[in-house]
């Protein structure tokens, strides 16, 4: 089996540093990696200060000693790769589903870019092995269970480690599997020889969590700007007053994407005559009245605090994915080799050393980050929960019939149900985590705080999966919606009802996946269809 490459994928030369947004391309096959001259200078240094550190025999954890609370007992040198070796094996422990395809691979990036920060002391076929998979179609199979964030992922990238040495599988992107032997002869690659501390160098870090969380920054991202399109479209369908996403709510309380949410509520709503736009001042000026609904009505908080909570939740995946952009570019492993000189205000601490142990791999960071942005997914997740509410309640929804149905009323039922499903949803996500809170001492209490912060990626992942079930549901409503104002409307002049671009670019995304609901009928199939598009694809580039 021979290497296949993309020759049109774009390249991008790497250092030390490498953006989310590159990041998720190098991901996702889009875009290649080249390391510059630089990079490899750094890490072969860190390789040379890690055989010094070899040949003057001193005593350093997981060189020359053994691993956790064994770390007391004295290895040989002549026992180096037995010992490595040994590392991954005890460690190859994992259990449960594999990550998929696009989280493997931003865990092997998330490794990769650890070890260029130029302290891990891995060696050049190391790196390289961990280069050419990120530039070719494959992700090593890894087990998602078994780690608790502290030593960093010992357990997935051990089993990342056994994939490289041609002793596990890798996955395609359509999820097909290949045996280890098999992957390795498609990249071209040799098994990996766990030399002097490679073994280390490869499992200690926080990469799997780092990698999840990379691949949580964007589908935030993107269930973020679903919440905005979609919260404007149901605007339209209720004909909301949009003079509470005015801007001067933004300078006056300048939280930096609440402005940015109302922002764009209204470029979504641009063009529709469906909102009400017209302030009671500006109707004073004028010389008219307001009317008694004017003069006394607020939409619910659902459309009029929507910038206030949209907003909210967006600056919190922005500390969030700052977070993962830093963990992405530093050194996570134990113990490090510097090769920089450390400037230090005491004294008795010596510069430059050459070895250095400590806990960059407690991935606490990332575990606190994790969980606070899964409480603001379930916010709004139950935003969502409540637009779909108010849209399928005819005592709220200004004139919709119950439930959105079509035909006769009692007969069909029409949203009822996934309404009711919508609830179950946002109920199950308020169930999950937080983890990091729940630090377990383990390793014979030599692990005896944990951050717990793959299990918070995972779950964070878990919960942005339900909420987008909840936004597909809630698109069906605003479909039907618009369904049944242009039946009601057929007779009027109004060029498409008076429905804004995005109104109709949603509506036409959503019956390409789900038709039009005359008359009850299973929906089951139809959310997940529309929710598995919706994870794909941001709103501004639909591809139906």
């Amino acid at each position: 089996m021979t290497q296949h490459h993309d020759p049109a994928a774009a390249r991008v030369l790497v250092d030390a540093h490498l953006s989310l947004e590159d990041a998720i391309q190098v991901v996702d096959g889009r875009l290649h990696l080249s390391l510059l001259d630089t990079a490899w200078s750094r890490c072969a240094a860190a390789h040379g200060r890690l055989q010094e550190v070899i040949a003057e025999e001193r005593h350093v954890y997981g060189i020359t000693t053994g691993f956790g609370p064994l770390a007391n007992r004295l290895v040989s040198s002549a026992d180096g790769a037995k010992l490595q070796q040994n590392l991954v094996h005890h460690l190859a422990t994992g259990v449960g589903p594999a990550f998929d395809w696009a989280t493997a691979r931003a865990i092997v990036l998330a490794r990769l870019m650890s070890i260029l920060q130029g302290v891990s002391g891995a060696s050049k076929p190391a790196i390289d092995t961990l280069l050419q998979t990120l530039n070719g179609p494959l992700a090593p199979v890894m087990p998602c269970r078994g780690t608790v964030g502290a030593s960093g992922d010992l357990t997935p990238l051990a089993h990342m480690v056994l994939c490289f040495q041609g002793r596990g599988a890798f996955c395609l992107r359509d999820g097909r599997r290949i045996s280890g032997t098999q992957g390795l002869e498609m990249m071209g690659l040799e098994p990996v020889d766990l030399d002097a501390r490679d073994g280390l160098a490869l499992v200690n870090g926080t990469s799997a969590m780092t990698g999840v969380g990379l691949i949580n920054t964007r589908r935030a991202a993107q269930a973020i700007d679903w919440a905005i399109t979609l919260t404007a479209a149901m605007a339209e369908a209720q004909g909301g007053r949009i003079e509470a996403w005015h801007p001067a709510f933004g300078v006056l309380r300048p939280h930096p994407r609440q402005a940015a949410t109302a922002s764009l509520l209204r470029a979504r709503v641009a063009g529709s005559t469906r909102v009400e736009r017209s302030h009671l001042a500006d109707r004073r000026l004028a010389g008219l009245e307001p009317t008694t609904e004017e003069s006394i009505g607020q939409d619910a908080y659902t459309l009029r605090c929507a910038p206030q909570v949209i907003g909210a939740v967006w600056d919190t995946a922005d500390w969030h994915s700052k977070i993962v952009a830093t963990e992405l570019c530093a050194a996570t492993d134990n113990p490090i080799f510097p090769i920089v000189e450390v400037e230090v205000p005491d004294s008795d601490i010596p510069d430059s050393p050459l070895v250095l142990h400590g806990g960059n791999f407690m991935g606490q960071h990332v575990g606190l980050a994790s969980d606070a942005l899964a409480q603001a997914v379930t916010v709004l997740a139950g935003l969502a929960e409540r637009q779909i509410a108010r849209l399928t309640d005819e005592r709220l929804n200004r004139g919709l019939p119950a439930f959105l149905h079509r035909g006769p009323a009692g007969l069909n039922s029409g949203l009822m149900g996934a309404q009711v499903t919508a609830t179950a949803l946002l109920a199950e996500m308020r169930t999950i985590g937080p983890a990091s809170i729940h630090s377990i001492s383990t390793n014979g209490a030599n692990q005896d705080v944990v951050s717990m912060g793959t299990i918070a990626a995972r779950l964070l992942g878990q919960k942005l999966g339900l909420l987008t079930q909840i936004h597909a549901i809630l698109a069906l409503c605003v479909a039907q919606s618009f369904d049944i104002i242009e039946e009601a409307e057929a007779d009027t002049d109004e060029e498409d009802y008076g429905l804004s671009a995005n109104a109709r670019t949603l509506h036409q995304l959503v019956r390409s996946k789900s038709a039009a609901v005359t008359e009850d009928r299973p929906l089951g199939r139809d959310i997940e269809t529309l929710a598995a598009t919706m994870a794909r694809y941001a709103p501004p580039k639909l591809r139906v």
